[in-house]
């Protein structure tokens, strides 16, 4: 399924909400870093974006929200990963998130939670570390 980089990663919004200023931000910064990044873009689904995921051959799947809906989507994309046996996809989040809701995303399996003004060198030494 890989591609062969280890550092290639899905990054894309579920739902509605369209503010993507943040997540092509980050895939700028991850971009010039040597991550291979594939954007899915706005209004996607859970399995929309592990369809896209998996014809893609990442290693994880970045998400960004800012209106709330971060654990209704995770909850949807995590209960797919599972039905489908799918265990070599790992998770990332971004976005206005609260701390609660942090521990809850890391007890679905999200492994890295990036909050508004988290640096450019922690997003990338985080996720080089955790994509390993």
């Amino acid at each position: 399924m890989r591609k062969g980089n280890k550092n290639r990663l899905l990054l894309g919004k579920m739902g509605l909400d369209a503010h993507d200023n943040g997540i092509i931000i980050v895939a700028k910064w991850l971009s010039d870093a040597g991550f291979e990044v594939i954007y899915a873009g706005i209004y996607n689904t859970p399995d929309s974006l592990l369809q896209s995921a998996l014809q893609e051959g990442v290693n994880a799947i970045g998400c960004s929200f800012l209106g709330g809906e971060h654990l209704f989507y995770m909850r949807k994309l995590t209960e797919l990963l599972k039905t489908r046996q799918i265990d070599n996809i790992k998770l990332i989040v971004g976005g206005v998130i609260p701390k609660e809701d942090s521990d809850e995303l890391k007890r679905l399996g999200v492994g890295c939670v990036f909050t508004p003004g988290t640096m450019r060198d922690t997003i990338i030494e985080t996720l080089t570390d955790y994509l390993k």
